[in-house]
């Protein structure tokens, strides 16, 4: 068993923001393709503490470097005020010729590129302007300021952003660490929601709400990278063009796009998956009066892809911890934690 700590994942996929981002859309390619299996996500929930839960996402994803694991995510809104992330997590890769677990994984890091490199992707097929100036990043938490890595990255031109967050203070915070990710960057702290979300065409949402709390106003951003899932109100995502990874894991969960179809009892609004735009095969176009919302409920195929991605890298440049004796040897092999006679 190889066992890749925090430092070890970092260190891997520090500067890899443009490599991700290829490697989520070649997952997505194989997922329309029908190369990949994904089981709904398990979702561990807690009577006496109904913010918390914890989320089994087992996958297998084909192509050049099949791949099957699952990762456990852990999130525990409360871990902010106490000065710890939100969201914890591990992920195990099995071995495809024995089934046997083959590496162990530090997860948080993973799952928090994966999600900013889906938002890039999506970014970079979805934005009006071929070379958007600006963002707006709704939410100051750990998954927008990847998010905003992942954009600077895959959109060049960008040299504003705007943020709001309902707590002013880690908005000011954040504002300080955008300086540090992306010096240069002109940072605006809006009042309200309204204001950061009339500023540019390009929206990330990424919080922590449990329900809706947000229409998009008058202003219409062009594209929202509805991050978090559960922010827009039915009716805004109605008005909106959607693009999601999977219809069929999107519309559950109580999310946004689950409470308009329980609504409208149907999910015609839901305009093509990502994938099949990647693939060119689903004659998605955009409309020029309407928002584009994409919603991405997190595909485990990502996970493992990346995952793999890292295990592959740790093996090549010798990091992580082998525990050769984690697993039970051969059959027929005596068991060695047995009193000898």
């Amino acid at each position: 068993m190889l066992i890749l700590g925090h430092d070890d994942v970092r260190q891997i996929l520090a500067g890899r923001e443009l490599a991700l981002v290829d490697l989520v859309g070649e997952a997505y390619r194989l997922h329309d393709e029908g190369a990949t299996s994904v089981p709904h996500s398990t979702f561990l929930r807690f009577p006496e503490q109904p913010r918390n839960r914890i989320i089994g996402l087992p996958a297998y994803v084909g192509g050049k470097a099949p791949t099957a694991g699952m990762k456990w995510i852990a999130s525990w809104p409360g871990n902010v005020a106490a000065g710890l992330a939100r969201a914890s997590a591990a992920i195990v890769i099995n071995d495809l010729d024995t089934g046997r677990p083959s590496a162990l994984l530090e997860g948080s890091l993973i799952s928090a590129a994966r999600t900013a490199a889906s938002a890039a992707l999506a970014a970079r097929l979805l934005v009006r302007e071929p070379g958007p100036s600006g963002a707006t990043l709704i939410g100051c938490g750990p998954i927008n300021l990847e998010v905003l890595r992942f954009l600077v990255a895959a959109l060049p031109t960008l040299t504003e952003v705007t943020l709001f967050d309902t707590d002013c203070a880690r908005a000011a915070s954040f504002a300080r660490r955008c300086a540090d990710l992306a010096p240069g960057m002109h940072v605006t702290l809006a009042a309200d929601a309204g204001r950061a979300l009339a500023a540019h065409d390009l929206v990330s949402i990424a919080t922590t709400a449990a329900e809706p709390h947000l229409d998009l106003g008058p202003g219409r951003p062009g594209t929202v990278l509805h991050v978090s899932l559960r922010d827009l109100f039915p009716a805004t995502i109605l008005a909106s063009q959607n693009v999601v990874d999977d219809a069929d894991h999107v519309c559950r969960e109580r999310t946004s796009l689950h409470l308009a179809e329980e609504q409208v009892g149907h999910r015609d609004f839901i305009d093509a998956p990502i994938g099949r735009i990647l693939r060119g095969t689903g004659g998605f176009r955009r409309d020029p009066d309407r928002t584009v919302v994409f919603s991405p409920f997190g595909l485990g195929v990502l996970d493992i892809a990346l995952a793999e991605f890292v295990r592959s890298a740790a093996v090549e440049r010798g990091l992580g911890i082998r525990v050769d004796d984690f697993l039970p040897g051969p059959a027929g092999e005596p068991d060695s934690t047995q009193p000898k006679p």
